[in-house]
């Protein structure tokens, strides 16, 4: 599913109304019948609604959905802002819809607001301001809004929740923000939604289609895209009957030092649940009986060193190399691993210590194998590309240094994206709170290393691996429960997640 930046969501509009054709009033009805039905889908006809809209086509959104919750039973109350005295055409056509049905208390504040009472019990639908907001909410509406927030009344957003810009909040304020519980967005996410620090803003977040042109959302280029079932589906290779472990390729794993042998053996047993067909790990000799031992479908080649990383080695053999879990950052290991990233001819993993390493040696980034794919969360995305003040920065900057290295990135999170040298982002929709626990990102590291292994595309690989990983943690979850689940029930959850996969 396609993200589109605001402006973009605004040409959809007009093409629409344009192509269906369908006039603009209409496409608003259209809207608002979606919304106040996904409203009386949660709420009993006894709750009480009060709703605030804008002057502007969110305003109007807000005034007809008020007018068929009122048809449906509701007690509704709603205040219009029209402070100066300047509706949108469409707004104001609903604004005498909603004054003709008379079935609705209904102010029209033009100067003073006196705020009405707010409880619990009551339900606000948020329709002041809509995505084309392009500034930061200020004076009277600000007011209006921080009154809203401090109130015990659940939220409900049109759109967008008021305040909130649709990809850029940097330098918003975050006080004069909407904090919506629900958000129903029409036709298609905004790119804000993905990011962290909007999640007490937006809530959860609904996708209600509002029939835009299929047509043009699908000729319509965007950077952006929700990574949904249908996406990775195909991207599978189906096996041949007569298919051997040599057609499924040769991965070698360097992981693990002394003490953290876990992180090796987690990402060579996901490794091996993820079709590759030969795995050596490259250990030292004191993670050798435990990798040996918990993994023996694996092979094990001993490091000159016997508790850490210390030693590059030959990888001409292997069709993809995965590095980080567990090495560490002593100095051996920092040589060998640069050693090791300009010997090596085929595509690596860089995850973990290896990124950190690199945080120290940028300039190693961009000599690393065509691709390569690299899968920091956001603290060690940081320490490769800077400081950054928000989500939007850390994408952008994400994106800048996938292009100028000519790497992939998996940056990890709720919504990992997965970046590409030619700017694009996928953002993935499975997995769970649940995942976030030590080891979680090894056994990641194992899945990516696999798919290359067998001859995926960087681009494939990373966005199947990615989505694999979280819809096994969601099969964990449903297990043993966010709190109780671990990495290990990930890995063991991955041949389920591949089987579903398999299936479709």
């Amino acid at each position: 599913m396609k993200i589109f930046p605001t402006q973009c969501v605004k040409e959809l509009d007009a093409y629409t109304i344009e192509h269906e054709p369908i006039a603009s009033i209409d496409l608003m009805e259209r809207a608002s019948v979606a919304l106040s039905e996904a409203i009386a889908e949660r709420w009993e006809v006894s709750t009480p609604f009060v709703v605030f809209a804008g002057p502007g086509n969110n305003g109007g959104d807000a005034l007809a959905v008020s007018r068929l919750l009122a048809e449906k039973g509701y007690q509704v109350s709603v205040y219009l802002f029209n402070t100066k005295n300047s509706l949108s055409p469409d707004c104001a056509t609903n604004k005498e819809r909603l004054q003709q049905g008379g079935k609705v208390d209904f102010h029209e504040i033009t100067s003073q607001f006196v705020p009405p009472e707010l409880t619990e019990d009551h339900i606000v639908i948020d329709g002041l301001f809509g995505s084309g907001l392009n500034k930061p909410l200020s004076g009277g509406f600000a007011a209006v809004v921080k009154y809203i927030n401090a109130s015990s009344a659940k939220v409900v957003a049109i759109d967008v929740p008021s305040g909130l810009m649709g990809e850029e909040n940097t330098f918003n304020i975050r006080t004069n923000i909407v904090r919506a519980d629900l958000t129903l967005s029409l036709q298609l996410p905004k790119l804000a939604f993905l990011f962290a620090e909007n999640e007490e803003f937006v809530g959860e977040w609904e996708l209600l289609d509002i029939g835009l042109s299929k047509e043009a959302i699908e000729e319509m280029d965007t950077d952006y895209a929700l990574l949904e079932r249908e996406d990775v589906d195909y991207l599978l290779k189906p096996r041949n009957r007569f298919a051997h472990k040599g057609d499924f390729g040769r991965a070698l794993l360097i992981a693990g030092s002394q003490g953290m042998a876990g992180a090796s053996v987690l990402a060579a047993k996901a490794c091996l649940r993820s079709g590759v067909g030969l795995l050596t790990v490259h250990v030292p000799f004191c993670n050798n009986v435990i990798v040996q031992t918990a993994v023996p479908e694996a092979m094990t080649e001993l490091d000159l060193n016997d508790t850490c990383f210390g030693c590059p080695t030959d990888t001409d053999d292997y069709q993809a190399v995965g590095v980080g879990p567990g090495i560490g950052k002593l100095e051996i290991t920092e040589a060998a691993l640069l050693e090791q990233i300009d010997s090596c001819q085929n595509p690596m993993v860089v995850d973990a210590d290896a990124l950190n390493i690199l945080a120290g040696h940028r300039g190693y980034i961009a000599r690393l194998p065509k691709g390569s794919i690299l899968t920091p969360h956001p603290k060690e995305l940081e320490r490769l590309v800077g400081k950054c003040q928000d989500s939007y920065e850390r994408l952008t900057k994400a994106c800048e240094l996938a292009r100028t290295a000519n790497v992939h990135l998996i940056l990890k999170g709720a919504y990992s994206a997965i970046i590409t040298p030619a700017g694009k982002c996928y953002f993935n929709t499975t997995g769970n709170p649940g995942m976030a626990t030590g080891g979680s990102g090894d056994v990641l590291t194992g899945v990516v290393l696999a798919l290359l292994a067998q001859g995926y595309e960087a681009v494939d690989a990373a966005c199947l691996a990615t989505y694999v990983h979280g819809l096994a943690g969601d099969i964990a979850c449903k297990k043993k429960g966010m709190t109780g689940m671990n990495a290990g029930d990930i890995v063991s959850c991955l041949p389920l997640a591949w089987k579903m996969l398999e299936e479709a």
